[in-house]
This record gives structure tokens, sequence and C-alpha cells, in this order.
């Protein structure tokens, strides 16, 4: 599929004026490195509120990427390697289903390059570029810019170290907005917290609790030290845990940090990783760390005092690591591929604090014990549960792997139907019906336990219509996205009623809820002078939001879908369809001077020249002349007010 693009301004009902956005300033500058080699720097300045692409994105699916072309070389210098860039600001687009890198504000782009001759030389760059605010986009740009170099020519490099392997290019380095970093912080926080508190539940770790209430009763004289002592413990592990996730940061650097989401080797790596785990988990084998680790820290803890504190903190670490492991290395898989470097440490402190918690207040008030409940064959099913999760998430790492290479392997039905599998299954193991290793017997079912399988089947049920085409909100961003299906319409879709063939007419297309719609101007106008029907002009994206907002929730409306079937002829014009016009028929603007090369070019060119606007959706009624019916409308989510616009327009057509 061709690269598409996201769109446009979110334009605030039907009194929202018309305009020309032009938000991004483009500069140019040259960088010496050597005699020979020179550094061509692109500067783009981003008015605030808006924000552009990065030139890798995750696949086709999504916004244009920014993307650069140079022309005129005439074998006077050699291009080193890829254009680098900055590091921008990284997050999961619920979307479109996938990381999206963009810059705000500044973007500065190098491209290394080789002078093979002693004149100065021109060098004219092609910027092509998409910009989008919260709520919308402007069509993809070209912008020209030019770079003269003087240098003394240099020796003719190879193919290798023209692709750059041998170069060694600069950094550079944009640091990411405070407020987005602390929200995807303090969700990390959040889960790992959560994790934490689903890791003392555990065999491994809750019959500890009462261990070391134990010795801190033992060892603290007066109610003050037992307290000293309990913290100094619970900070004990929050180091501990924190210290592994400042090593994964450091071991691995943001940048590795920051492709981890997108590499296809870390997240089959990491779907063979979670698959241990989960058969760990499940019973299969433990996953322990030597014992002799273990002897000889809880040598040290014998010494007492902080440092035996300490040590009986790490004897805590090591020996409930067949429990706790999984999920700290599903934790740091989890905040390592968000791409920000703190995440692992953030998500390490949010884990340990969860379980230094408890062990702290019950060593510090050992009277609260009496509340626990007693271990028991709770706890193996609390580890069995955690196993088939880890299971489920697993296959989101593979389905990673398969959407970055494009298999269409792992595709949505067949990741739904794979979610059904394991939590179907899991649902019959808390309903004792599937019994594993190290279950105890099951004479009856707790409260609790019937309540969490009723809910775990619930979900699975949930997850059924997925097959057909349901959206599934509540797993969004899990499963592959609907366009990366099987059947897109889902499984079974049939058109109109159970008849897959439709009678439309000559140069039209099944549109959004199967409206006839034309693509091209000319040939919908010949069509609606032919039926005696007005004309709704829809200047949209195939990456546009708010075009997809509109098509779902307003023109789903009856009323409305029935005038855009049956009393309207609809003509959609894409402005970011990037397939090239004939050369005969590419132009230069003579509103905005720039070379219109591609069919979405024109559309948008189009749009600006006549309707002074180039933002999407923007929705015009017209007549047989191209001539206004009324007044213009763009996104507006009220289906009634969108309705009333369309009775408007074909009143003043009947006129």
């Amino acid at each position: 599929m061709k690269k598409i693009l996201l769109v446009f301004v979110i334009l605030l009902g039907l009194n929202t004026q018309a305009q020309i956005f032009n938000p991004v300033k483009w500069t140019s500058s040259v960088e010496k490195i050597s005699d020979s080699q020179f550094d061509l720097v692109t500067k783009a300045t981003i008015e605030s509120g808006w924000h552009m692409y990065s030139q890798y994105l995750e696949n086709d699916d999504g916004p244009i990427a920014t993307s650069f072309s140079f022309k005129d070389s005439l074998n006077t210098y050699q291009l080193i390697g890829k254009t680098t860039e900055g590091k921008g600001h990284t997050e999961h687009d619920k979307v479109f289903d996938m990381v999206i890198k963009y810059f705000e504000k500044e973007a500065v782009f190098k491209q290394r390059i080789n002078v093979l001759t002693d004149k100065k030389i021109t060098l004219n760059e092609v910027v092509n570029f998409m910009v989008c605010n919260d709520a919308s986009c402007l069509p993809p740009t070209d912008v020209d810019l030019t770079f003269t170099v003087k240098g003394k020519a240099g020796a003719l490099l190879s193919d290798t170290q023209v692709k750059g392997e041998n170069i060694k290019t600069d950094t550079i380095k944009t640091e990411p907005a405070p407020e987005e970093s602390g929200k995807g912080l303090w969700g990390i926080f959040l889960i790992a917290f959560l994790s934490g508190f689903a890791a003392l539940l555990t065999p491994c770790v809750f019959p500890m609790i009462p261990m070391t209430v134990s010795f801190f009763t033992k060892q603290s004289k007066t109610k003050a030290a037992g307290i000293k002592n309990a913290t100094i413990y619970g900070v004990s592990i929050v180091l501990i845990y924190v210290t592994l996730g400042w090593l994964v940061s450091f071991l691995f650097g943001a940048d590795a940090l920051n492709a981890l989401s997108t590499n296809v080797w870390f997240n089959l790596i990491f779907f063979l990783l979670l698959i241990v785990f989960a058969v760990s988990f499940l019973g299969a084998f433990e996953i322990m760390l030597p014992n002799s680790w273990a002897n000889k820290v809880d040598a040290q803890a014998d010494k007492g005092g902080m440092i035996g504190i300490f040590f009986m903190a790490l004897a805590l670490a090591i020996v409930s690591f067949s429990c706790t492991g999984p999920i700290v290395g599903t934790l740091l898989v989890q905040a390592a591929s968000g791409g920000n470097q703190i995440g692992p440490i953030v998500g390490m402190f949010g884990f340990s604090l969860a379980i230094a918690l408890p062990f702290a207040l019950f060593a510090a008030f050992p009277g609260w014990l009496n509340a626990l409940p007693k271990s028991g064959g709770w706890l193996n099913t609390v580890k069995v549960f955690l196993g088939f999760l880890e299971l489920a998430f697993a296959f989101k790492f593979l389905s990673n792997a398969d959407l970055v290479l494009d298999l269409h392997l792992l595709e949505r039905e067949t990741f739904i139907a794979i979610w059904i599998a394991i939590f179907g299954a899991l649902a019959f193991y808390l309903f004792g019906k599937i019994k594993l290793p190290h279950d105890s017997d099951l004479p009856h079912l707790s409260v609790g336990r019937l309540s969490l399988g009723l809910v775990v089947l619930s979900f699975t049920i949930y997850l059924i219509p997925g097959l057909w085409g349901a959206p599934l909100k509540l797993i969004s961003g899990f499963p592959p996205s609907m366009t990366y299906s099987e059947s897109p319409h889902g499984v079974g879709y049939l058109r109109a009623g159970g008849s897959a063939v439709i009678d439309l007419p000559e140069g039209a297309e099944f549109g959004p809820h199967d409206i006839p719609v034309f693509l091209d101007y000319d040939t919908g106008m010949a069509y609606a002078k032919k039926v005696g029907k007005p004309v709704m002009l829809d200047f949209t994206g195939k990456a546009c939001v708010n075009c997809r907002k509109m098509e779902e929730r307003v023109w789903s409306n009856p009323k409305v879908l029935n005038i855009l079937k049956n009393k309207v002829v609809l003509i959609s014009l894409y402005v970011d369809f990037q397939v090239d016009l004939p050369k005969d028929q590419q132009y230069t603007s003579k509103t905005t001077g720039k070379k219109i090369r591609t069919i979405g070019n024109k559309w948008s060119d189009f749009q600006i020249t006549k309707y002074k606007a180039n933002a999407q959706p923007y929705y015009v009624l017209l007549d047989h002349n191209g001539d206004n019916l009324n007044k213009y409308s763009a996104y507006n989510s009220d289906a009634e007010a969108y309705l009333n616009w369309l009775k408007e327009g074909l009143k003043n057509f009947k006129k």
C-alpha cells in the first residue's frame, strides 16, 4: 500500500472560517567535517501546537513520513549513509495501531556528503513532509532547498563507505516534552505497581512475609527499632530493583531502547522469553538462580546491622526469583520498548514499592499478620493465572515482528483466535476443569475463584465477535488493526444484505457504508448531471483521523446515510493520494507556486485555489455548475447538525 497521510484541522462547528495553514519554516546550512566531507543541515522550525513525522515509521498504513531527495548531482558528490534525524518523541498511536515518531517545535536533519570536485557546487534538495496538530494534518508538501559547498576533491568512496557502515555521524538529540514523558512514565509506574502486588501473592513471596516479620520481631528490642529496621529493609528492596532498572537503561542506552518496539529480532526474542516465563508459571519447571548465590547472601545477612538488613532484602529477591523473575523481565521489556530511557527505572521503582511496602509495614507492625489469609493452594492459582497472562502478552511481540516484516502470518483474526483459546483455557482452569502440576485438589470453588472465572469467561465471549469485525475497543492496540486482516470487513461479510455484487455507476466504487463514491471530480460531476442530483464534494485523506470519525459516527446515522446513498452524488477527493500524474498533466500551481506532481497534489491545489482552505475533512454541496448550494461544512460530530446542513443544501438545489 502506498504511503498515506494523517489529516486535518478540527474546525469547531459551521462557524469556523476557511484558512490556509503554513506552520513550518525551513532553513538550510552546511557544516564542514573535513576538506572533502560536509554535513548538509536541514532545519524545520515548527509552530507551537504542530508536529511533523520522522523518516522512519513502522509501516505504510500510517501518516506520511518525512523524506529527502537530492537532484542535479552530476557526479560532483556522493551521499554518505542515510539522512540522520533528532530523537523526537515516540509513542504508540491507537488510531493507526503503530509506533509513531514525531517532532515538535524544531526538527534537525543531517546528510553527510563526500565532495568529488574542487569547484563550488550547488545541491538541490526536495523535502516532502506532513505537518499536524492535535486535531488535524495538512496535505503532503514539497519544499525545495539549496546548499552551496566549496571543498577539496576527495577520494571516491566504496559502496560500503557510501552506505555509511564505516562513517560515524553525529547524533542529534532533542529532549522529550516533559508533559508527554510524564504521562507515559505514570502509566509504566502504575502497571509496575500492580504487577508488584500480583508478585506479592505468588507462592515464592507471600509465605516469606511471616518469616520476615519473625526475624525483625526477634532482632528489634523496641518498637522504634522495629520501625527503623523495617524501613531500612523496605528501602533496600526498592534500591535493589531500581538498580536493576538502571543497569538495563545504562547497558542499552536511549537509542537502543527507542528501537526495541519495531526491531524484529528483539520482538522475536521477547516472544520466546515470555513463552519460557509462561511455561514456568504454568508449572513445567522453575527458573532458579544458583543456590550458591542465596547461601552467600544469607551468610552476609547474619552479620546484622544495616548491612545485614540489606542482604536480607537481596536474599528475598534471589529466593523469590522463580516467581518474580518472569514478571520483572516482562516489565523491563515493556518499559524499555516504550523508548524512554528512564522507563525501566520507573518500572522497577513501582514494582519494588509494591513488594517493599507490605514487608516493611508487617515488619513494623507484626500484629497485622493476624489479618492475612493463610498460605495454600490459592497461591499457586495466582501463579498459573499470571502464566496465562504472560502467554497472551507473548503473542503481542510476535505480532509486532509479523507487522514489521509484513508477512501476514499473524493477522487480526488469527491473533484474536489465539487469545480466545488462551483466555478460554484460563476460564476452564479457574472453574476447576483443567488441573496443572502443583495444583492442590479442589473440592469446591471459592467465591473469589468463581467470580474471577466469570470475569475471564465474559472477556473470552467479548473477544469472539472480533472474528466478525467487531472493533474490540477494550483491547485496542493489542491485536493488529482491521486493515491487517484476512477480511477487513469481518469473517463472512457480504455487501447489501447478502449480495456480494451490486451495480455501480461507471467510474464509481464502494465507499464507507457501501456508499457509491467517485474519486474523480469530472467523472462525478458528469454522473450528477445525468441523474439530476446535487454533488457532495468530500475533501479527505486516506489516513485522516477526523474524516474516519465523521464517516463512522455521523455518516452512519440512518437519516444521513439515506441522503448520502440516495439523494446526492458523493465525490471524495483524496489529497494524500501518492500516485503520480501523467507527465503531460503535471503543472505548477498558480496559487502556491508549487509543482503539482501527484493526484493528491492536484486535489489539494484544487481545494486551496477554489475554496481557500487546505484542511480536511471539508465538505461542499454543489449544483451542476459547480456553485455552492450553502456554506461548507467541516468536522462536526453532531449528526443532527450535519443532517440539517445536508437538508439545507438539498432544499436550495430544488429551488
